[in-house]
């Protein structure tokens, strides 16, 4: 099967023929229709992972995936041939989804409902995860004012719309135009310029600070800086009360997983229209390594591959 892989140790990823896995028992093999990029897949790409995590070559990329059940291992009972199946695959440098097929156990499939395309589904995944991850971790009441940093990437639009349906105040970050548009069309009530003074511009809309912060981008301590005594902080990014040299405030620090009664709630929000899912742009798996490249420019969105089949 054709799929982005890196073959060796040092390569570049590329579209290349891999072999075609076979689902064992409890697996399930699907022919994936899409798939998106995130973070830990360029981390893979770009070799950081290889010292700290053991590989078998050619290493198969992706997190996130959807498309439909093409066969099952003994025991499933779960799914069936032909069943519509979303996933996102947490084994370290397991078998990864942007390829013809992906195998894994059937526990980890969600069933993907009418009224969800397959570019919607594929970009739901990690992002939608962990913005429902950081969202938990924030404890939101309504009235509260929530800055978000990073608010434009895959996990903080999912946030944004988020914490405005808890009845949070958002305060966003965006950079004026079409990004500040649609971050304020998803619920966020003020939006800064992250590329000006964000302190002072979160500042002036909240003197005392804010109550909650979500770090998904930018220096933790700055970020964290913002909020009030009392409040919390949710990081996708690492950060703790003392790497930020705060004691007054909680932080949380946020890994996400997503099983699949997650990814099951995230879909069912998407088709009571709750949830708005933005993709930046699309690409054929033969451009592959274009996707990766749009994902390095920081998108709008979410970066999703679709995987088509002569």
């Amino acid at each position: 099967m054709r799929a982005l892989a890196v073959t060796e140790r040092g390569a570049a990823a590329d579209v290349v023929e891999v072999a075609d896995p076979v689902a064992g028992a409890g697996q399930v093999r699907v022919a994936v229709a899409a798939a998106s990029v995130n973070g830990f897949d360029l981390a893979v790409v770009s070799g950081r992972v290889w010292d700290s995590m053991k590989a078998a070559f050619p290493v198969v990329i992706g997190r996130d995936f959807t498309g439909t059940v093409e066969s099952v291992g003994d025991g499933v009972t779960e799914v069936a041939v032909g069943d519509r199946v979303v996933g996102t695959i947490h084994a370290a440098l397991g078998p990864g989804g942007i390829g013809e097929y992906v195998v894994q156990p059937a526990s980890v499939l969600a069933p993907l409902p009418d009224g969800v395309s397959f570019e919607q589904a594929a970009a739901i995944g990690l992002a939608g995860g962990a913005a429902a991850d950081v969202f938990d971790a924030l404890e939101v009441s309504a009235g509260d004012v929530v800055f978000v940093s990073g608010a434009t990437g895959g996990v903080g639009l999912y946030l944004v719309q988020l914490l405005a349906g808890a009845g949070a105040r958002v305060i966003a970050t965006a950079t004026p135009g079409a990004a500040e548009d649609v971050v304020r069309r998803l619920g966020a009530n003020d939006v800064v310029d992250h590329l000006g003074d964000v302190a002072a511009q979160v500042r002036a809309v909240a003197p005392d600070g804010v109550d909650k912060v979500a770090h998904l981008a930018g220096d933790a301590a700055a970020v964290s800086g913002l909020a009030k005594t009392g409040g919390r902080v949710a990081s996708l990014l690492g950060a703790s009360a003392e790497s930020v040299g705060r004691d007054d405030i909680a932080v949380v620090a946020i890994q996400a997983r997503v099983p699949a009664d997650k990814l099951a709630r995230l879909l069912a929000e998407v088709v009571a229209g709750r949830l708005e899912v933005v993709v930046a742009s699309t690409y054929p798996l033969e451009k592959a390594t274009d996707a990766l490249d749009a994902f390095r420019e920081t998108p709008f969105g979410k970066i999703v591959i679709t995987i088509g089949r002569e």
